[in-house]
């Protein structure tokens, strides 16, 4: 406590260079960063709930989790041809 009063009262956070704004609190990097942390929050939730509420086993979570990948990259790879395609 008495080095955090030192450093306010000494101004001695005028002589640390701030934070570039690629790495600020609200920038693009951050933002991606944080909603990977929560996605993967809802996805430690959604296993728990397979495997407390529904009964599947944890190997049978895992195989729901990466049949779910799988098929979401499928479709995003399927609408990325069709976009680059022309087709939509």
């Amino acid at each position: 406590k008495s080095d955090f009063i030192n450093f306010i009262s000494d101004q001695e956070w005028k002589s640390i260079e701030p934070v570039s704004s690629w790495f600020g609190p609200s920038s693009f990097l951050m933002s991606s960063m944080s909603a990977l942390f929560q996605l993967s929050m809802w996805i430690r939730h959604c296993h728990g709930y397979l495997t407390e509420n529904v009964g599947i086993p944890a190997w049978g979570s895992y195989a729901v989790f990466a049949l779910a990948t799988l098929f979401s990259g499928l479709i995003l790879g399927l609408v990325s041809e069709a976009l680059e395609a022309g087709w939509l």
